[in-house]
């Protein structure tokens, strides 16, 4: 094989494949099912809170922490599982966020209090925080380019899916065995399921590589070649260059550059996701607690909220055919405030049960229009060599915001100011971040990302 620069890298190669369902398509689904799983279990805090208040006789303050433990713990898993993959590469990681999951899980499932409930919750959440980024750069690795900024796209879509099983899947649980244990352990199953098909995902040519393992890298490129029936032309495999080590000191450094960068364009992206992922998931941890609150049967609390996240699925679709029809900055500034506005309704509406559903069905398609576009937008905002740090850093923000956000809401504002004032506040933030995306951040739609 030849070696001269000009022929093209490996990377390269499989970059320019043709798509194959059977070849890529098969990764694709795999990683969307970790992020099904994401959803599902940030989902199930939603589920856990009015069983778990009444089980251990909790007030909301301490209700609360289910969800703040199970968030932090992803937000710390988010970063750590990025520098694991690093070092035990991408396959081992893609398996490993699974699997601690589901130990976790399970001793979550057989916990004598909250304390315990609340340290397995994190770590379970510690597993599953890695789920999503490992899965994002492993499709992306391995999807051709003409495809990615779709098949990436449509990786949301299976977040409503997720949040959608979890609502139905609790329901028939409750129902039938009325045991909060058994909505913890019947998620398990699947998830080892996936970890076990996982196990067929090639490595990361590009981590092969940059190991030394080039008979390997070149092993696994030469077979999506044959699958897909792509071009045989010559290749060469890429420069190894090992990555910069996550450390406090180079965390420090990607934050000095993301503000060097812009100041007002960081703000933007901060502020969009943790606003607009605040409502969210303020709506997904404590809607099934204000149904049932309201007078809905728990099983009926739990539908609800499970047609709340699957009518999702729609929002992701119109958001696709939109974004470059819109625009980024139009569907937001109309999209996130409309959403927080659309669960003041709710509140004011809960105690009539049609009404309630309506508008929760139209909350969930809001919302969901909104969040793949503010995930696109913010990755463009940034130029390639701050790109990742950049959507890093503000999902980060945006996790731990959603992690002590609902603490406060349900410890301070829930009982003083009341349930519709408590989102109309959420809402004002929301409207705040949309007023300054429009005066100082820049529409991306058709710009060069460099």
């Amino acid at each position: 094989m030849s070696i001269t620069n000009a022929l093209p890298t490996g990377d390269q190669v499989v970059q320019n494949l043709p798509w194959r369902w059977n070849v890529q398509g098969r990764i694709f689904l795999i990683g969307g099912l970790g992020f099904m799983f994401d959803a599902w279990d940030v989902t199930l805090n939603g589920v856990l809170i009015p069983l778990l208040s009444k089980e251990w006789d909790l007030v909301p303050a301490q209700a609360a922490w289910i969800g703040t433990a199970n968030l932090l713990g992803m937000a710390i898993g988010a970063f750590v599982w990025g520098s694991i993959a690093d070092a035990i590469g991408r396959k081992r990681a893609f398996s490993a966020t699974l699997l601690v999951f589901s130990v976790f899980t399970v001793l979550g499932a057989f916990s004598p209090d909250i304390v315990w409930f609340c340290i397995f919750r994190f770590m379970a959440g510690f597993g599953l925080g890695g789920c999503v980024p490992v899965d994002y750069a492993l499709v992306g690795e391995f999807t051709p380019k003409k495809q990615r900024g779709r098949v990436l796209t449509a990786m949301d879509g299976w977040w409503p899916v997720g949040a959608a099983l979890c609502g139905v899947t609790s329901a028939v649980i409750m129902a039938t065995f009325a045991d909060w244990r058994y909505t913890m352990l019947i998620m398990v199953l699947p998830a080892l399921l996936v970890f076990w098909v996982r196990r067929s995902v090639p490595e990361s040519p590009l981590y092969l590589v940059r190991k030394g393992r080039t008979a390997e890298a070149a092993a696994v490129i030469e077979d999506l070649i044959r699958r897909t029936g792509g071009a045989k032309t010559e290749w060469r495999l890429p420069e190894p260059a090992e990555p910069e080590k996550l450390t406090l000191r180079t965390m420090g450094t990607q934050l000095a550059d993301l503000w060097r960068f812009s100041t007002k364009t960081t703000i933007a992206a901060w502020s969009l996701f943790l606003t607009i992922l605040l409502v969210y998931y303020l709506a997904l941890q404590w809607m099934p607690k204000i149904l049932v609150d309201a007078g809905f049967a728990e099983y009926r609390a739990f539908l609800t909220t499970s047609g709340m996240a699957a009518v999702g699925l729609l929002g992701v679709i119109a958001a696709a055919l939109l974004v470059e029809k819109v625009g980024r900055k139009w569907i937001l500034a109309v999209t996130g405030p409309l959403s927080a506005a659309i669960l003041v309704v709710v509140a004011l509406v809960v105690d009539v049960p049609t009404a309630a559903t309506i508008w929760l069905l139209a909350y969930g398609f809001v919302v969901q229009v909104a969040i793949p576009v503010l995930y696109a937008y913010v990755s463009e905002l940034y130029p390639t060599e701050l790109r990742g740090s950049g959507f890093g850093w503000a999902s980060t923000v945006s996790r731990i915001g959603a992690g002590f956000g609902p603490l406060i809401f349900v410890s301070v504002l829930w009982p003083y100011l009341g349930l519709p004032l408590s989102f109309a506040l959420a809402g004002v933030l929301v409207l705040l971040a949309v007023l300054w995306m429009a005066r100082f951040a820049p529409e991306t739609r058709g710009a060069a990302l460099d």
